[in-house]
């Protein structure tokens, strides 16, 4: 008997030890966030804080430009009284830092890491967008508080000075942040507080972030969720007047080992399963055919397909897909202004249940000659609603929506990739491109000088190649005694230009011929451009060659919108002369007059300026513009036929030198 009670014991004692080490690994893999600050006490809105941890001085030696690694934290507690949505912080880097990797965050702008941050940055949160308040979680640290540990290089600041920013504080909209405060030596804070002032339409009540309005937006809605695999629905918006698309390339970060199974609209850039067979993907889906996978890249392509796709079964068959990669402005066609694509994606443990979703990261898109997007976060927004397929009067609303808001910018240092040149009816020459417009190659200084202004050349000069211009742009310039510097001013190498001539100037009107020169190889359809004239727009009356159109932007009346005429809208691709061995390539071209009164811009000043752009945009691409205008001193003299036979002398003279 004793002896039995003795085993009883024995296996109670082993059950319950048993149970014990179950329930240690959940116990001990609970995340509890650090403690705030002392100071945190005293802020009753959004706590942020920037406590540099550590750093050490790293290879190679170069007392100039020494680099460190450092660690830091940044902390965003919510102490107010309303759930902080989609937190923003901004770090104000100075020491040209370059940030290798951020927890629990991502950069708002889109890049990926490792990235330079050395002129700031803003962080968004990821995975924990939100942040809860103490009231609604009990004071749950894990609910209310975000700490992003930072980890990267930067130089310069060497021990025992600290590589603190310059500044924090909150990039939410609303909110007042003063000047952050020091904690000793290494630890900035800032509390910030919402702004009285500031309106809004969203109430404390709402679930949501109200969708943003941007250049181009991005929505990422699930439309059918399962447990390994959801199927996403991706739609491509233009918004801007001006912006356009062509052949567009679209990437992101996927965050949890997810990968592309199937798709329908587009297609993957690279088709390749690779990373999933030798990855954790292959050793998770053991029993799935990975020749069918379409993508396991960390970060993959996708492009748009081709029209021919449009009704094929298997990959196409989706409203607004397959055009090539264009979406047009919706001032030129609003059907085309968008385009959409779905795609099944495979998730991996832990998210493997029906209501675990996360969107991908840090989302790019480009064209060929197009804006550059820089792109925000994915945001939640309110499921979207689609018209019911079966034709019923009633919507079909998604499991999930993420909206992505992408606005265009010009990139530091960045170059633009047309140009243009000015000449007028009252000076014979013409004010080309500016030298290096687009960019010039690193080895051509023995070449050609690129910070020389670009030299005044004859009107034919426009309809051949640059590298066939140097004969003629010397004979006229002997011919009009002008300076031409040795070696001769680089070129503009941009692929498209554009000329606009001052034609005529009468007391009731004027008139202006714009020509399109295409350099490249590639064709243009549906092109469009743009030019902004400050004062001279509202007497806009009318284009013989083009569809033209006023426009007005931002509530001002200064731009006309041009396209082709309908079966006309395509300038071809520069192509071989009727004798390539002779000749130079011909450029494709496209033209037309524009006719202006002066019944309600009486005050204008043509040649002074006022008849010339102040902007001009091609397929929603900024181009560069010349530095100068024509001006009078080079009033005409004899006939042009007289002036280019004496060109033609000089250049078969300096040819037979």
């Amino acid at each position: 008997m004793a002896l039995n009670q003795s085993y009883d014991l024995f296996f109670i004692f082993i059950f319950n030890l048993s149970l014990l080490f179950t329930l240690l690994p959940f116990s001990f893999s609970q995340t509890v966030a650090d403690a705030p600050s002392p100071a945190a006490d005293t802020c009753n809105g959004i706590f942020l804080s920037y406590a540099y941890t550590s750093g050490t001085k790293l290879k190679p030696t170069d007392p100039k430009h020494q680099p460190y690694r450092f660690e830091s934290v940044l902390t965003v507690l919510n102490n107010g009284d309303e759930k902080l949505k989609s937190w923003r912080a901004f770090v104000g880097f100075k020491n040209d830092e370059y940030l290798v990797s951020a927890s629990n965050a991502v950069l708002a702008d889109g890049t990926s890491l490792p990235a330079n941050v050395g002129n700031g940055t803003v962080f968004a949160g990821y995975p924990m967008t939100d942040l809860k308040t103490a009231i609604e979680t009990a004071g749950d640290l894990n609910q209310i508080q975000v700490q992003v540990k930072l980890l990267g290089t930067q130089f310069g600041v060497a021990a025992p000075s600290v590589p603190l920013p310059e500044t924090i504080h909150l990039a939410n909209d609303g909110f007042i942040c003063p000047k952050p405060s020091l904690q000793g030596k290494s630890e900035m804070q800032v509390c910030c507080t919402k702004d009285p002032k500031f309106k809004t339409n969203v109430t404390v009540e709402d679930e949501f972030l109200p969708r943003q309005s941007g250049d181009l937006t991005i929505m990422y809605d699930v439309t059918r969720t399962y447990d390994s695999n959801y199927w996403a629905q991706v739609t491509i918006s233009n918004h801007n007047p001006l912006g356009r698309l062509d052949n567009w390339k679209l990437s992101f970060d996927w965050m949890r080992d997810e990968f592309i199974y199937t798709m329908r609209g587009a297609y993957p850039y690279v088709v390749d399963s690779s990373d999933c067979i030798f990855g954790p993907q292959g050793q998770h889906y053991r029993d799935l055919d990975f020749g069918n996978v379409l993508n396991c890249e960390r970060r993959p392509t996708i492009i748009d397909l081709p029209l021919t796709k449009a009704n094929d079964t298997t990959m196409g068959m989706i409203p607004k897909c397959c055009r090539n990669g264009t979406i047009l402005p919706p001032t030129m066609d609003p059907s085309k202004s968008s385009s959409v694509f779905q795609m099944q994606v495979f998730k991996m443990p832990p998210d493997l249940n029906r209501s675990e979703l996360s969107p991908p990261q840090n989302w790019k898109i480009n064209g060929t000659l197009n804006p550059n997007y820089k792109c925000g976060p994915p945001v939640r927004v309110s499921p979207s609603q689609f018209p019911d397929p079966s034709g019923l009067p009633s919507n079909t609303t998604v499991v999930a929506s993420w909206q992505v808001v992408c606005n265009i910018t010009r990139p530091k240092n960045a170059s633009p990739k047309c140009c243009v040149s000015f000449s007028a009816y009252f000076n014979e020459s013409v004010v080309p491109c500016p030298t290096c417009a687009c960019g010039c190659p690193r080895n051509s200084a023995n070449t050609c000088r690129a910070n020389a202004t670009a030299v005044l050349v004859p009107p034919e000069a426009l309809l051949v190649p640059f590298e066939n211009r140097t004969a003629i742009t010397r004979a006229w310039a002997d011919l009009k005694h002008f300076t031409v510097p040795n070696p001769m001013p680089c070129g503009d190498n941009c692929g498209v230009s554009i000329n606009w001539h001052l034609s005529s100037d009468f007391s009731r009107g004027w008139s202006a011929r714009i020509t399109i020169f295409n350099w490249d190889e590639t064709a243009f359809p549906d092109w469009f451009a743009a030019v902004q004239l400050n004062k001279a727009t509202p007497g806009f009356q009318k284009m013989y060659s083009f569809n033209g159109t006023a426009l007005e932007l931002n509530g001002v009346n200064n731009t006309i919108f041009m396209q082709g005429l309908p079966g006309l809208n395509y300038i071809v691709a520069e192509t071989d002369a009727a004798n390539p061995q002779k000749d130079p390539r011909v450029p494709g071209k496209q033209q037309t007059v524009i006719s202006f009164t002066k019944k309600t811009t009486p005050s204008i000043n043509i040649a002074a300026g006022d008849g010339f752009p102040s902007k001009v945009f091609f397929n929603g691409e900024e181009c560069a513009l010349p530095s100068m205008l024509p001006t009078n001193s080079g009033n005409r003299k004899g006939s042009t036929t007289v002036i280019s036979i004496l060109i033609a002398v000089l250049v078969f003279m300096l040819v037979q030198q």
